[in-house]
């Protein structure tokens, strides 16, 4: 038997990351392993090993945990961080996450971003999402999937974003009005979006691949169908 694929999760803290661990475990062939700052409970039923260290530390850490591939789930607000911290963490940081990984062998990445990211959008967010995809395309991984992800519905641990409560409350009903190009902003479970970038991970075909809210459906699916197989 092979050794099973070293899975790299950061961003394992997150409402998304958590859903990772969650629905991860005992996935046939993986290892999924975590990096992050502090220590978090895992959520019910969730195993996996997680290395602790600051973030100036990180390449160190992912130089030691030698992934095959990586997930990347890394992110704030603006109004949690500022505008700088934004920036920060959600480039600067995947992009230094990303290039360790790719020293460390990491034949793949898979990173979380955002539908409408584009390094000239006005929208600070989305232009900081733009310039990590940007930064992500020029390191040259084997395969590196861009996932596009619309308002994410689910139950944070500890942190309450008025805003985003409410668009979770409206997001099935306004769902249903869009159509055609305006699908790829409807809202996804994060437990879809955990399952479809795990099965994004099982997917070997090489390459760089953008999936929006369809494309997350499908994986999800492939992902369901796999372990009921």
């Amino acid at each position: 038997m092979s050794d099973p694929m070293r899975v790299l999760l950061v961003g394992a803290t997150g409402l998304v990351g958590r859903e990772v661990i969650a629905r991860g475990r005992d996935v046939p062939g993986l290892s999924l392993l975590a990096l992050a700052r502090r220590e978090v409970p895992l959520p019910r039923g969730g195993r996996m090993e997680m290395m602790l260290a600051p973030v100036c530390d990180w390449p160190q850490a992912i130089a030691t945990i030698a992934p095959d591939t990586a997930i990347c789930s890394l992110g704030t607000t603006q109004a949690k961080s500022g505008r700088e911290g934004l920036r920060e963490i959600d480039c600067t940081l995947v992009l230094r996450v990303a290039e360790a990984a790719k020293r460390a062998g990491a034949r793949q990445f898979v990173h979380l971003s955002s539908v409408g990211a584009d390094p000239h959008a006005k929208a600070h967010y989305l232009s900081v999402k733009g310039e990590a995809e940007q930064g992500l395309r020029k390191l040259g991984f084997a395969r590196l999937d861009i996932v596009r992800t619309g308002l994410l519905r689910g139950q944070r641990e500890g942190e309450r974003r008025v805003l985003e409560g409410i668009g979770q409350v409206a997001a099935p009903v306004a769902d249903l009005f869009l159509h055609g190009s305006k699908r790829r902003y409807r809202s996804v479970k994060a437990s879809d979006l955990a399952v479809a970038l795990l099965q994004a991970v099982r997917t070997p075909a090489r390459g760089t691949f953008e999936h929006d809210y369809d494309a997350i459906q499908r994986l999800a699916r492939a992902f369901a169908k796999g372990r009921s197989a």
